[in-house]
């Protein structure tokens, strides 16, 4: 038998192959690995570079970002230490705080990893 996969939908560890899919004997869930591991890499948190970002990660803003209702400016070049990735809706999927300016949110687009 291959090597065991527990079912991403009930965490069964009991999960067997079935020519090119797993089933889950618990919960009859079905799924093709490839296509799992595929659609967790596309889900991603990646900086303007393509590299993936992680919770703990520094990162190093790449262009001038004006702070919303503020005369504030996020210049280039600053470095962001211990970012923390969430799922904004829009867009903004890094939380930190950046020195001089406080807590706020940054689109990943606008970053690069350091």
């Amino acid at each position: 038998m291959d090597d065991a996969m527990p079912c991403p939908h009930c965490s069964c560890p009991h999960a067997y192959p079935d020519g090119s899919l797993w089933i889950c004997p618990e919960c009859g869930h079905e799924w093709n690995p490839e296509e799992a591991a595929a659609a967790a890499d596309a889900a991603a948190v990646r900086d303007a570079n393509g590299n993936v970002l992680a919770d703990g990660d520094a990162v190093t803003v790449i262009k001038d970002l004006k702070v919303k209702g503020s005369s504030l400016v996020v210049k280039g070049g600053t470095k962001v230490k211990n970012i923390r990735l969430t799922d904004g809706a829009d867009g903004h999927n890094i939380a930190c705080k950046i020195e001089g300016i406080g807590a706020m949110n940054l689109k990943s687009e606008f970053v690069r990893k350091a």
